[in-house]
This record gives C-alpha cells, sequence and structure tokens, in this order.
C-alpha cells in the first residue's frame, strides 16, 4: 500500500509540474505557484522518508506528514481553480481525494488508531455539487486533463 500511495504522489508531482507552469504566466500567481508545488513535492518525500523508518510509529508520523501536504496541495488546487481549467481542477481535487484516502488508511495501519477526513467539499463546479466526490482511481489515471 505504501508503494501505492508514493507512485501516485510522484505521479501528481510530475502533472503539477505542468500546471504550475500554467500559474507561472500569471505574476500575481507566483507564491501561489511556489507553494502549490512544494506541498504536491512534500506528500512523496514525507511517504519515502516513511517507508524507510524502522517503527510504525515512526512511519505514521512521516504519513501524517504527507496526509498533511496532500491536504494543503487540495486547498491550494482548489484556489488555482480560477486559472486552470475547471476539468484540470476537478482532476487534481479528486486525485488529491484518493490520496487522502489512502492515507487514512495506511496511518491507522502504523499507529493503530483512526483517521478521518474533513469534510470540506472542494466543489468546481455546481452541477458536482450533488454528487459524491471522488471517481475511480483507474479513471483519474486514465482521463488526465492538461491545460496548455
Amino acid at each position: 500500500m505504501e508503494d501505492d500511495g508514493l507512485s501516485l504522489a510522484l505521479f501528481l508531482s510530475d502533472i503539477c509540474w505542468q500546471d504550475v507552469a500554467i500559474l507561472l504566466r500569471h505574476r500575481q500567481l507566483h507564491e501561489l505557484a511556489d507553494q502549490l508545488y512544494r506541498a504536491v513535492g512534500s506528500i512523496s518525500s514525507n511517504l519515502a522518508e516513511g517507508y524507510s523508518r524502522g517503527t510504525g510509529a515512526d512511519r505514521a508520523r512521516f504519513y501524517e506528514y504527507a496526509l498533511g501536504s496532500a491536504r494543503e496541495s487540495r486547498d491550494w488546487y482548489f484556489t488555482a481553480r480560477h486559472v486552470l481549467s475547471q476539468e484540470v481542477a476537478a482532476h487534481r481535487l479528486q486525485f488529491l481525494a484518493e490520496i487522502i484516502r489512502l492515507l487514512l488508511t495506511m496511518v491507522p495501519q502504523q499507529r493503530g488508531r483512526v483517521l478521518r477526513d474533513d469534510p470540506v467539499g472542494y466543489i468546481v463546479d455546481s452541477d458536482e455539487a450533488n454528487t459524491e466526490f471522488g471517481p475511480v482511481l483507474a479513471a483519474l489515471l486514465l482521463s488526465l486533463p492538461v491545460d496548455q
């Protein structure tokens, strides 16, 4: 499961690179782009560091850092939705929801306690407001919208 989380986080880092390039076209969004890229990159780096730890408590601590970074990334992507297309923003938010869901199962396995996601809904358009948030991970990996 840890390998899955790290693979997904690394994939998100790769696609985030393109999203950040779009945000950097707008001078007023340079700080947002920097924060977004750092938060997304922190997910995989904390997973990698946690994966190499010898005890469950040590691993859980870094997985919790990754969880915090994933939630922060979700917030930055939500903010960036005004510049990124709605399709791209919705995809990234759903992708992050899947990473968060995975982390919410990884931490308790190491720590021995239950974690829950916050009920905050990051809805990009009004059509999504009345549906369940987060399609199947496979669909997210297969349909990858990219702004030009």
